[in-house]
């Protein structure tokens, strides 16, 4: 986000107070007389959904037993066993449409257990607690494995591959590690640099690296990680942002609302942050919800956000979406962007109208415009693959096997920059984590041939 220029101003007006009172943390912590609560509404079911919805298959049930039996160092342990970075998930997992939609109060009239924040309670526990790391790295393999990218699939295939006794080198881009849990997710949801804590916890097994300002395909090559380790993992994450085809997107206060969350993230002071006073957000996800949220906490007097398609087609969740709407923020559906008006300053768009024809979205000729100082562009987000030469590469993604092997004999590849699923954190942590065992698995078969 560019600092104050043309009609923007400082926190749209609002107080320093203001804003920090804004960014303070979307979901309270349990304290322990809660959590004791929480933790008594679960029954402990037999073959729990809860455990089936989670993507790292955390055994919930047992977790919040252990919460309730005053065991939380144990419950934490239980929870990063199958999700390292459990502290990101507890405060960023759409946990409505994962572990928390599965329980089965949710047959009945009564409200489901509260996971997310029941596994908060525990992580943080034993984060605040410090001591020695809760898991040990396996005896020395002799192997060194390189992974490319310090996002949550990296961190967790680095991490799992130190508990399966592998050295590991992280190669990061960025001058911080943490991917899309340090630059992408909303502050409100990431407070007191919690992505940084989690990393610094995680390294604390030994036998993990990261070198900064390192750039597959710029002053990073893979033939050299192929000659220099014995097993690379790629997850670089999507470094692309999809265009919206129309012209005049140069045009100043167009912006990737991907930009506006990364700066804002990395603005100590949010009081600081230029945001003009009508906002225009384009998109139906996540991304688009957070943006959106953000530049009202931040004092935007207008902020609309504008969708394509009704609002059962959003990727965002019905929660996060009505978040939005809370926040003050307007909920534009069957609409797509027709123009971008204003010459050196971007000062309205322009709409058509949508509805579903014989199966098919389609324009209805019926146009409105809306004004704007500020465009942010949340349409999707797509893979590099200038630096991907020699890969395989099907619906844009890396192809990988089901083992998160890739074409290239050694090189595996998980997270956002291949197909499983859901781009989200929590799947992201978990290809790392099978990916390491995959990585375990050729190097020791791999050692017996050659033996």
């Amino acid at each position: 986000m560019p600092a104050n220029s043309g009609n923007k101003s400082c926190s749209g007006g609002a107080s320093d107070s203001d804003i920090a009172a804004n960014f303070d943390d979307l979901h309270k912590p349990l304290n322990a007389l809660q959590a004791i609560g929480a933790a008594d509404h679960c029954i402990y079911c037999y073959d729990a959904p809860c455990i089936q919805a989670c993507p790292t298959s955390i055994d919930i049930p047992t977790f919040i037993h252990q919460i309730r039996t005053d065991n939380v160092m144990g419950a934490a342990r239980t929870i990063l066993s199958e999700n390292i970075m459990g502290g990101t998930c507890a405060r960023a997992c759409p946990t409505e449409v994962l572990c928390e939609q599965a329980c089965v109060y949710n047959h009945g009239d009564e409200a489901p257990v509260e996971i997310g924040l029941l596994q908060r309670f525990a992580v943080d526990h034993l984060m605040q607690a410090g001591g020695a790391h809760p898991f040990m790295r396996g005896k020395e393999t002799g192997k060194h494995i390189a992974v490319v990218g310090a996002g949550p699939a990296g961190l967790s295939c680095a991490h799992r591959a130190a508990m399966l006794g592998h050295v590991v080198t992280v190669f990061e881009a960025k001058n911080k590690p943490g991917g899309l849990n340090e630059y992408g997710l909303a502050a409100y949801k990431m407070v007191d640099d919690f992505a940084q804590k989690e990393v610094a916890f995680l390294l604390g097994i030994g036998g993990i690296e990261i070198k900064y300002a390192q750039t597959l395909g710029e002053n990073l090559s893979l033939q050299e990680l192929l000659e220099n380790f014995d097993g690379v993992f790629l997850s670089v994450g999507l470094g692309g942002t999809n265009k919206l085809g129309l012209d005049r997107e140069g045009t100043e206060g167009v912006i990737d609302a991907i930009d506006f969350i990364e700066t804002l993230r990395q603005t100590d002071n949010k009081a600081e942050m230029a945001i003009g006073q009508n906002i225009i957000v384009i998109g139906g996800g996540n991304t688009a919800i957070d943006a959106a949220v953000q530049a009202k906490k931040l004092g935007a007097g207008n902020v609309t956000l504008v969708y394509r398609r009704g609002e059962d087609a959003m990727s965002a969740t019905p929660w996060e979406v009505e978040l939005a709407r809370k926040n003050g923020v307007v909920v534009e559906l069957w609409a797509k962007p027709a123009a971008i008006n204003g010459d050196s300053q971007v000062t309205s768009m322009t709409f058509e109208r949508t509805k579903m024809l014989n199966g098919k979205l389609a324009g209805t000729g019926e146009t409105f415009d809306i004004i704007a100082d500020t465009v942010m562009k949340a349409i999707g987000q797509q893979l590099d693959i200038d630096p991907l030469k020699g890969f395989e590469i099907a619906g844009g993604k890396v192809a990988v096997t089901a083992d998160f092997a890739t074409n290239i004999s050694g090189v595996f590849a998980g997270g956002d920059c291949i197909a499983t699923g859901e781009d989200l954190t929590v799947q992201a942590v978990e290809d790392g984590k099978q990916a390491a065992h995959a990585i375990n698995d050729f190097l020791t078969s791999e050692g017996m041939h050659n033996g």
